[in-house]
């Protein structure tokens, strides 16, 4: 799984398909390329939306609502996840994930295994791909990009004893009908991944995170299972749980 900046990598003849066709290359034959397809534009629960609307009057906001696209698995772009990210959820043969907001695209003989049964209930968690790459012991590649960007950590959220949940909507295309759709799922919080992160790297023993450069980025590679089992130790004593918070 990647998360990348092309822009922190440098200028790249060709671009983002020369990164796939590279990553492609030394995954070999039987690997598999996942990315993140997260879409944020559809939802009126999501940070950017909330964002957006600050200050403008109920006529605004209606209308910005109104203007919301519905999301399609097929056809609705990826805006904030990077070019090679959107670049590899067009390439003839990606598959992507049903959830409306944190989908997945993969690219390889196991693209469909991947992205096969993510509940859209479940953002990240046991229902999601990040579950059968935990299960497969996946690498994450941090392509120009930090620990912040780890959506691998996400899923250690879900397995805290009790973890806080709150409530999700987006607007969905069914049946070529616009609807909105809500939803309860965990409370995702990536506000302390760097923080997370670091302590992670700072504590391998193990050879779990190897570091270096890829053109004129800082890159990391990391052992998946290793970043989740981590983060899973690390968030209850870091930032509490529901538990903690019912006193």
């Amino acid at each position: 799984m990647v998360h990348a900046s092309l822009r922190r990598v440098g200028a790249v003849e060709g671009g983002p398909r020369t990164v796939i066709r590279a990553l492609r290359h030394v995954l070999g034959p039987d690997g598999t390329l996942v990315v993140p397809a997260f879409t944020s534009e559809n939802s009126d629960t999501s940070t950017s939306f909330l964002e957006r609307v600050r200050g403008l009057s109920d006529e605004a906001r209606a209308a910005v609502l109104a203007d919301m696209p519905a999301f399609d698995r097929a056809a609705t772009p990826a805006l904030s996840m990077g070019s090679l990210a959107e670049t590899l959820r067009l390439t003839p043969g990606a598959l992507r994930s049903d959830h409306p907001q944190t989908s997945f695209a993969a690219l390889g003989p196991h693209a469909e295994k991947v992205v096969a049964g993510h509940r859209p209930d479940c953002h990240l968690g046991e229902g999601s791909p990040l579950a059968h790459l935990y299960g497969v012991r996946a690498q994450v590649l941090l392509l120009g990009v930090g620990f912040e960007r780890c959506s691998a950590f996400h899923l250690a959220e879900y397995r805290v004893p009790r973890p806080p949940r709150r409530h999700y909507r987006c607007v969905v295309s069914c049946h070529d009908e616009r609807r909105w759709w809500q939803y309860e799922d965990v409370d995702l919080d990536d506000s302390d991944f760097a923080a997370l992160g670091a302590d992670f790297e700072h504590s391998d023993e193990t050879g779990a995170v190897r570091a270096g450069p890829v053109g004129s980025a800082h890159c990391r590679l990391v052992r998946f299972r290793d970043a989740v089992d981590f983060a899973q130790r690390w968030i209850p004593s870091h930032r509490g749980t529901a538990a903690d918070r019912d006193g």
